[in-house]
């Protein structure tokens, strides 16, 4: 199982810049809402866009989608580890517990920079 994160760890993981979070609904759940400055990666898409999205293989990076029983976050993780990305974690509680905490979020479609 994949090492969780709190909320409290990754909003001050994401304001010190010190993590990539990754969006594992993706699609029009992320362009809806997601979390500041998250990547969409939908699980079927990890062979193909994590290379090119998250180059780092060594990098802090979080998943998370809805909530504690969307199995979305568990299984991008697993892919990612799988594909050798070291140091993965999971905000088991998703958008819902950080929209219910009233924490700032961000809607439309993502657009690679680079």
């Amino acid at each position: 199982m994949t090492e969780l994160i709190g909320r409290e760890e990754l909003m001050s993981a994401i304001n010190q810049g010190a993590v990539t979070v990754v969006d594992a609904l993706g699609g029009v759940y992320y362009e809806q809402q997601h979390l500041p400055n998250a990547l969409p990666l939908a699980e079927a898409d990890v062979p193909s866009q994590a290379p090119r999205l998250l180059p780092d293989k060594n990098a802090a990076i979080v998943t998370y989608c809805s909530n504690a029983s969307c199995p979305n976050s568990q299984n991008v993780a697993n892919r990612l580890a799988a594909a050798g990305y070291t140091n993965v974690r999971k905000y088991r509680d998703g958008i819902q517990d950080w929209v219910g905490a009233g924490l700032p979020i961000e809607s439309g479609v993502f657009a690679p920079t680079g």
